[in-house]
């Protein structure tokens, strides 16, 4: 077993156990902070998998990003005081296990019926190569100049609305 295989087996680990471990606790503040942890284990699964633009989005967005805003938002809304939002309902309860039931047995079809090369490609370095940053950035200011460009001016539509909005706001 080489490094490569090691390591994709810690990462994978540390997710499952992160992920059980994020579902379980009943303090949401605790369960964002696994989520975190979480995240960072997938960007250690996409690395050993060659995809390292994945990996840095994962940490800079999921990780980043959308983490700080689950947290502002739990610790705004003080999820301690609102017991009544994690109460389950038994129809939600057998809703959550027949969706379970499924997922599983998704799962068991996946790893005992779909064969392990199911889903491989022909051209396995053209796959390997297709996570890299430098051949995202080659796509991306190449073949998808003009969407790209198209992003980044909604994008600062959207920033001068926002600030157009907040000026107005505090005037």
């Amino acid at each position: 077993m080489n490094l490569e295989v090691f390591l994709f087996f810690v990462f994978g680990i540390i997710a499952a156990v992160t992920a059980v471990l994020m579902i379980t606790r009943r303090n949401p503040v605790i369960s964002a902070l696994f989520l975190i942890l979480n995240f960072a284990a997938l960007a250690g699964l996409y690395i050993t998998l060659n995809a390292q633009f994945i990996a840095v989005t994962q940490i800079i967005v999921y990780a980043g990003a959308i983490m700080i805003l689950f947290l502002f938002v739990l610790m705004l809304l003080r999820p301690d005081n609102q017991k009544k939002l994690f109460e389950l309902n038994p129809k939600t309860k057998i809703f959550a296990m027949i969706i379970a039931f499924v997922v599983f047995v998704q799962l068991v079809y996946m790893i005992f019926f779909a064969g392990p090369s199911a889903n491989i490609t022909q051209d396995v370095s053209k796959s390997v190569e297709a996570g890299t940053i430098e051949s995202i950035g080659r796509e991306l200011f190449t073949n998808y100049i003009v969407p790209f460009e198209a992003a980044g001016f909604l994008l600062l539509a959207a920033t001068i609305g926002a600030l157009v909005l907040a000026k107005k706001k505090f005037d």
